[in-house]
């Protein structure tokens, strides 16, 4: 990546305060209509009916990981790394951009409900016919083949897919100093620059220097904590539940050939699990939200009452247990339907859980950790050398969370069995 703009091109980010824009390639990716898209998709996916901040996209977000790649790598270069391989610098960058780039809306939620992967997405956009892969082409004929094997972590130089994919990679970095921003907690407010400043190449993968430990400690804390107090809070799970749900039913509306009053293209091809890259690369929430503001004067009671509670924030409510049995669960599952309502539905049971940080096993593969480089240039497990990130490895964290629209259960509560009955009180 030789070639420089005749200009430098920033960008002001809340963030990272600047983001710099040096090379033709990352400006001419910048300006495809496939990455202009993820302007319309936002980060936190629902976390904005609960935290009405986090409006903030993918587009900012791929731009910060970028940011943050570019940084590292020109600390390399400038402290002359032999370890760092000078050459892999634009399949770097790239892939750090692109690396969202088959993000659909509402980001993860679409994922669950349609068993999709947004890093098959990104490399199909990557590899087909669209303006990125035409771009990535006229760098290198292999270019898009290279940008694609990283997002996949099958890239011949590890170093590279670190930097993009790892336990402390570019992009936890930025979401979770963005996501703390953008929701107004201060839990994300990481040292980034102490930790840039202490990351060294080093046969072949990336490590942190031994002096850097404490604030990559503060790093993981930071992730557990935003995990807990961010993404998986209650309310957020409310609203991805009920978003799953109008999935679920539309899928069963068009499986049974209903006759909807209003449907966008291309959400037939999306149900029916037939999209072409093109037909995905017109997925975006506005097209998305459009339809569930329509769907509520369907004739589908479900339908109809689900939209209507997502686009009016009517959320279900929750009460948390302890613990609750599969016998437990079915008991209040036919208890609803013999009351009239929908189990499938009016019933939901979640239980979030999160591993912080996973401590290397003999069985695992060394992806997976972070390594401490002494000054005898030996490297350690982070975990083997660190209290507090011992402390917190291999924590399953959280309680059972019912959820059920609370009006339609307060109006047949008398009914359900006396046992039942404080569950819902």
């Amino acid at each position: 990546m030789e070639q420089r703009l005749t200009e430098e091109k920033v960008f002001k980010d809340p963030v990272h305060n600047y983001i710099h824009v040096q090379d033709p390639i990352i400006w001419q990716l910048i300006n495809t209509p496939e990455f202009q898209r993820l302007r319309r998709i936002r980060q936190l996916g629902t976390s904005y009916l609960t935290f009405h901040g986090a409006e903030h996209s993918r587009f900012s977000h791929s731009l910060g990981v970028y940011e943050i790649t570019r940084k590292i790598i020109s600390q390399f270069e400038r402290s002359h790394y032999s370890d760092w391989p000078k050459e892999e610098k634009a399949v770097a960058l790239c892939a750090a951009l692109l690396h969202d780039l088959g993000h659909g809306p509402f980001s993860h939620s679409i994922e669950e409900a349609f068993d999709m992967n947004h890093e098959d997405w990104t490399c199909r956009i990557i590899l087909g016919d669209t303006e990125v892969g035409a771009i990535l082409r006229r760098y290198a004929p292999d270019f898009p083949e290279k940008v694609a094997s990283v997002i996949q972590k099958t890239y011949e130089q590890p170093i590279v897919v670190n930097l993009v994919t790892s336990p402390l990679d570019a992009d936890r970095m930025d979401y979770l100093l963005r996501d703390a921003y953008f929701t107004g907690v201060n839990y994300g407010t990481i040292d980034l620059d102490r930790i840039l400043r202490m990351l060294r190449p080093y046969h072949g993968r990336i490590v942190v220097k031994e002096s850097g430990m404490h604030a990559v400690e503060d790093y993981l804390m930071s992730r557990y904590q935003m995990y807990w107090q961010i993404y998986f809070h209650p309310v957020t799970r409310s609203s991805e539940i009920i978003l799953r749900q109008i999935f679920k039913r539309t899928k069963e509306l068009v499986k049974q050939g209903f006759n909807f009053r209003f449907m966008l293209e291309p959400l037939p091809q999306l149900f029916e699990g037939t999209l072409s890259v093109d037909e995905y690369l017109q997925l975006d929430e506005a097209l998305v939200q459009t339809a569930f503001m329509q769907w509520r004067k369907e004739n589908d009671p479900v339908l109809s009452e689900l939209c209507e509670r997502f686009m009016d924030r009517r959320l279900y409510k929750y009460v948390e247990v302890e613990q609750i049995d599969v016998e437990t669960i079915e008991e209040i599952r036919t208890a609803f339907a013999k009351a009239g309502l929908n189990p499938e539905y009016d019933l939901e049971i979640d239980f979030p859980t999160d591993l912080p940080y996973d401590v290397f096993r003999p069985d695992e593969s060394t992806d997976k950790q972070i390594l401490l480089l002494d000054r005898q240039d030996k490297l350690h497990e982070l975990s083997e050398v660190s209290d507090i990130v011992r402390s917190i490895s291999g924590i399953h964290r959280g309680k059972h969370h019912l959820y059920y629209p609370q009006n339609k259960v307060d109006a047949i509560i008398h009914e359900l069995p006396s046992h039942i009955r404080p569950y819902f009180s």
